[in-house]
Parts: structure tokens; C-alpha cells; sequence
């Protein structure tokens, strides 16, 4: 396991499930570091501490370090994890949780040796079942409306109970609810409190009210 620099908060324990950190997960797509950290503050202030910032651009490792070191209040996790490198270099760069959008066994293995919450992604019943065989129960169902929606996860959880899901993937404020109020949901990602507009025009206050908005939902 590759230990984070001494100036970052430490790793939530491994036996802490991404699941129970927040009831809404927001994910978050930066192209400037610059970002990160007022960012990071606005969804910490209007009660979204756990924040996924996606592999997705040149300015998604800065990202997160710039937030594990300067944004006590946040545990700030890495989407789109899809390779043990991803692995290494966002748990190095201060990354307190995992987000993969599927798994291999090579990519499950990097995760369970990083020593920080994992979530592997799925979108069918034989890789839910696969995950349950190699003892991991919490998962991220993505892409969440492409892939059936809150029908589809009704549906696994008669023959599937021990299966735990956050969907991901075109979920809105208006139809989170109704994925949370499934037996087999504990939490929901998504991005629309942190709209790219929001963020190209640096309106942090935006971001904040539409953050509090998202955290009233696990009221």
C-alpha cells in the first residue's frame, strides 16, 4: 500500500464503506486545479463532505491533492478509477475513498490493497453476483438510468439482498429520492450541484445552496 504524505488527513479505515459517508456523493469534473479547494469548501458548507473528483482531466490528481490538504472538512475520493496505477496515484495524492465505473480482478486486487473504501462499478446481475463471490457487497451501479434505473434495482433486491448500491449516472435532485428509498441503496452520485457553469463562472454560493439542497435529501 502506498502511504499518504504526512500533510493529509488520514484514509478513513477500510472497513468504512464509501455507502455510509454522505447520503448524496457529488462528482465532480475539474479542468483547473485552481478550482479545487473553493470547490471543495462550497459542497463542505452546504453539508457534502464526501466529494468524487473524476480521472477525467489533466487536472484531476492536483485536484485532489489541493483538496486532501487544504479542505480539512472534506473526504475527497477519485472516480473513474479504472487501472492499479489510477489506484496508486490518487491514494498517494491523498484519495480517502475509490470509485471504479467496472472491475477486473486486476483492478479489484490494486483497490483491496490500497487500504482506503472502495466502490467497484456494475451494471449487470452477473457482476453483482461476481463481486459477491469475491466478498465485496458494496458497489456503484453505473450507468444508473442507462442501465434500468430504480426498476432494475428494485428487481435485485429480492434474489440479491446483501448487494448495497450508489447509483451513478444521469441522476437528478428531482429523481435521487426515489433511488434512495430503495432497501438496496445507501447513497446516490451526481453532479448536478456542481453545474459547469457554476464552476466556469466561480459562483461558489451557487454551488453551496444547490449542495444543501442535495444534503437535505438524507434529512
Amino acid at each position: 500500500m502506498t502511504s499518504s504524505p504526512a500533510s493529509h488527513p488520514p484514509a478513513a479505515p477500510s472497513d468504512t464503506s464509501v455507502l455510509d459517508l454522505a447520503p448524496v456523493v457529488p462528482v465532480v469534473v475539474l479542468h483547473d486545479a485552481a478550482d479545487a479547494v473553493p470547490l471543495a469548501r462550497a459542497l463542505v458548507a452546504g453539508g457534502l463532505p464526501a466529494i468524487e473528483v473524476t480521472l477525467r482531466t489533466a487536472a484531476a490528481l492536483e485536484s485532489i491533492r489541493a483538496i486532501a490538504a487544504e479542505v480539512p472538512g472534506a473526504v475527497v475520493g477519485a472516480g473513474t478509477v479504472i487501472s492499479p496505477q489510477h489506484v496508486r496515484d490518487t491514494v498517494e495524492a491523498g484519495a480517502r475513498f475509490l470509485v471504479s465505473p467496472g472491475w477486473t480482478d486486476a483492478l479489484l486486487e490494486a483497490m483491496r490493497e490500497s487500504g482506503v473504501p472502495f466502490l467497484p462499478g456494475v451494471s449487470t446481475t452477473s457482476e453483482v453476483v461476481a463481486l459477491l463471490e469475491r466478498g465485496v457487497s458494496d458497489m456503484k451501479f453505473f450507468p444508473a438510468e442507462a442501465a434500468g434505473g430504480t426498476a432494475y434495482l428494485k428487481a435485485l433486491s429480492a434474489p440479491l439482498p446483501q448487494a448495497r448500491f450508489c447509483p451513478t449516472g444521469g441522476i437528478s435532485l428531482a429523481s435521487a429520492p426515489s433511488y434512495l428509498a430503495l432497501p438496496n441503496v445507501a447513497c446516490v452520485g451526481g453532479s448536478w450541484m456542481v453545474p459547469g457553469d457554476a464552476i466556469a463562472a466561480k459562483d461558489w454560493d451557487r454551488v453551496a445552496r444547490l449542495a444543501a439542497e442535495a444534503a437535505a435529501l438524507g434529512a
